[in-house]
């Protein structure tokens, strides 16, 4: 059974066109992270050169989160670490120049939910299922769920998902808002994102996120649309009367 942390890094990367399309492809273990590959993976995003990215999963499903043949080996100062190396990844999808797509294509489970609220946006296939299993084992999601799902779903939403532990599906998590849209090809809506210009999709993005008050966000916000409208005033002026 595979559990050493030495086997090779399962995290793909591709540039297609203006989309990079990052793949988790360990399906034989429903692509379960190791220590080593949520580096890898937060590397991969950070690093990535194209306007959009698109995270994926490899075979029949999208993640099921850490590797329990690892967790089941960890001390204290382990299960920090893993925690913390899963939140290093979120951040990177939250703080990359690049608009983060979360396809989700089969199960997405625990730590996986977690990878997908990182990302800028959600798209599910009709066969996604979600869960958050963990209270099972006596655990939760540790990185960065109980920050990130309630402002998600909404609080009662989130705490029947964490406290449960049911498996809800695709349309469920689009009536939720865990997902913004349920199609048959995730990678179309990357595609469908990576035409418009990057930084119009850069700044929206940086201002959608932005953490501060609201006074403060209005001002950035300002500022931003500025210097879109200054950059692209031959693309404005040519569509002046359409509808």
């Amino acid at each position: 059974m595979e559990t050493a942390d030495d086997r090779p890094v399962v995290i793909r990367v591709e540039r297609e066109g203006a989309v990079c399309v990052v793949t988790i492809a360990r399906p034989a273990r429903r692509n379960a992270l190791r220590p080593v590959d949520l580096d890898a993976l937060a590397d991969a995003v950070a690093g990535a050169d194209a306007p959009v990215v698109h995270v994926r999963g490899a075979g029949p499903a999208f993640c099921a989160g850490a590797d329990l043949d690892v967790v089941a080996g960890l001390d204290r100062e382990g299960a920090r670490d893993l925690a913390a190396r899963g939140q290093g990844v979120v951040h990177a999808f939250e703080d990359a120049e690049a608009v983060v797509v979360a396809g989700i294509d089969g199960p997405a489970r625990g730590g996986g939910v977690e990878l997908a609220l990182g990302c800028d946006l959600r798209v599910a296939t009709p066969d996604a299922t979600f869960a958050e299993p963990g209270v099972s084992l006596g655990l939760f999601g540790a990185w960065g769920g109980t920050a990130r799902l309630a402002g998600v779903c909404g609080e009662g939403d989130a705490m029947d998902l964490a406290l449960s532990g049911r498996t809800v599906d695709a349309p469920e998590a689009h009536r939720m808002g865990l997902v913004s849209r349920v199609v048959d090809d995730p990678r179309a809506v990357a595609d469908e994102i990576a035409t418009h210009p990057p930084d119009a999709l850069a700044a929206l993005k940086r201002r959608m996120r932005d953490r501060g008050s609201v006074a403060m966000q209005e001002a950035r916000e300002v500022e931003a649309f500025a210097d879109l409208v200054a950059e692209h005033a031959d693309d404005i002026a040519s569509t002046r009367g359409d509808d």
